[in-house]
């Protein structure tokens, strides 16, 4: 019963977070429809141009909205948890309206040419608490990380996007990432749309030992064997997502996604003894899309 009351009380808390930042997102999005439907504000042309890309000079779009989703407690977690997740991403105004899938990174196309696109892109992972959970006891604190690299999205036809992005951790781990997915895009009726597609995940060991290694001390801490983590492939998936288009500037989704831990993550005693290499989001979430101008 004392599992289930400090599992409801997860629950209640990160749902009343949830329902905040969806409120807070509202009050933004009611400011910014105030504004008028043309270019929301201009910014000054920067001092110099970066070597091989494009100008920034132009008008751009901007994608901001959060959602909730339900998603594992940790990666290799049995259990679950409420918690709220920003969406963001700027593109050229004018180019093909961009698909986001909800494992994307926070993105920006700096070059957006046709059918492809590439840019910067950030994901930020949070800290893993070893006190807020029995299955962590004993393994210690894992910082939160923040992972910068770049993406690159390509549509060989209309219904079919093809995106990579490659990441560097820094903080809770100072490993590589990187993530591949296809996603198949299929408009049911007008504005609403139907997508879905594999996904796959490689890690170096340094992004992959603090959270699936147990060295001798966490060991005696938490009773797991010890455990030697390298990286490799890290997990292998499957996506879907509906989203519903209500005005050029408003869109609304809901979408699945599942992840199949591989190698020595799913090898790893936190897995095999206390978890699941069965990995499993649910979300919903809410977009709102302007523009604004470089001089």
């Amino acid at each position: 019963m004392k599992h289930f009351d400090e599992a409801a009380l997860r629950l209640t808390v990160n749902a009343r977070r949830t329902t905040a930042c969806l409120a807070a997102l509202g009050t933004i999005m009611v400011i910014a429809q105030s504004a008028s439907a043309q270019t929301a504000f201009t910014l000054p042309a920067p001092p110099f141009d970066v070597p091989m890309l494009p100008s920034p000079s132009g008008n751009w779009t901007v994608m901001v909205g959060i959602g909730g989703e339900y998603t594992p407690d940790f990666v290799g977690s049995k259990n679950g948890k409420l918690m709220p997740i920003p969406i963001f991403s700027i593109r050229r105004a004018g180019s093909v309206d961009q698909f986001r899938g909800p494992r994307d990174s926070a993105s920006i196309a700096l070059l957006d040419v046709g059918n492809f696109r590439a840019g910067p892109a950030f994901k930020y992972v949070a800290s893993r608490k070893s006190d807020k959970y029995a299955e962590l006891t004993g393994l210690g604190d894992v910082k939160a990380a923040y992972e910068l690299g770049g993406f690159v999205e390509y549509f060989p036809v209309d219904w079919l996007r093809l995106r990579s992005e490659l990441r560097q951790g820094m903080g809770g781990h100072t490993g590589t990432v990187a993530d591949v997915s296809a996603d198949v895009i299929v408009p049911l009726i007008q504005r609403l749309t139907i997508s879905a597609g594999p996904r796959f995940t490689w890690k170096s060991t340094k992004a992959t030992a603090p959270y699936f290694g147990v060295d001798a001390t966490q060991a005696m801490a938490s009773g797991l064997p010890m455990y030697d983590t390298r990286g490799g492939a890290h997990s292998v998936g499957f996506g879907s997502q509906i989203s519903y288009r209500i005005n050029p500037q408003w869109e609304v989704h809901a979408y699945i996604e599942y992840e199949k831990l591989l190698g020595d993550a799913a090898d790893s005693p936190l897995v095999k003894l206390r978890g699941s290499s069965n990995q499993t989001t649910i979300g919903l979430g809410a977009s709102y899309s302007f523009d604004f101008r470089i001089r």
